[in-house]
């Protein structure tokens, strides 16, 4: 279970720093399935899940959601039959902040539960 986990993301407003290098290698490994992937520009944390059915994918894209809404940070989420993919960055600035390591780690412990 990662320490991540138990923060709660904080608001994070236009033109607050995106992480360095340095501290995305420094939290990386509390998080190590996730990829960082940059996306037009943007670097982002993405995972793909494997379940059993596309019932079993949808249950874990709606738990997604309700974390990802009650801590006010929304993700992408892809839908497949037996797959979903998640990646999470944070919009306002364009860029990764420790909410989606938080996040992230929040994602992992839904899958364990």
């Amino acid at each position: 279970m990662s320490q991540l986990s138990q923060f709660q993301c904080v608001a994070c407003r236009g033109g607050e720093p995106t992480l360095s290098d340095a501290e995305i290698a420094e939290l990386h490994p509390q998080v190590a399935d996730w990829q960082v992937r940059e996306v037009a520009g943007i670097p982002r944390l993405e995972r793909v899940y494997k379940l059993k059915s596309y019932v079993d994918a949808l249950a874990f894209t709606n738990r997604v959601g309700a974390i990802a809404e009650e801590q006010g940070h929304h993700p992408l989420i892809i839908t497949e039959w037996g797959r979903v993919t998640v990646q999470w960055w944070s919009h306002k600035i364009k860029g990764l902040h420790k909410n989606d390591f938080i996040m992230a780690a929040k994602t992992d412990e839904l899958m364990e539960s």
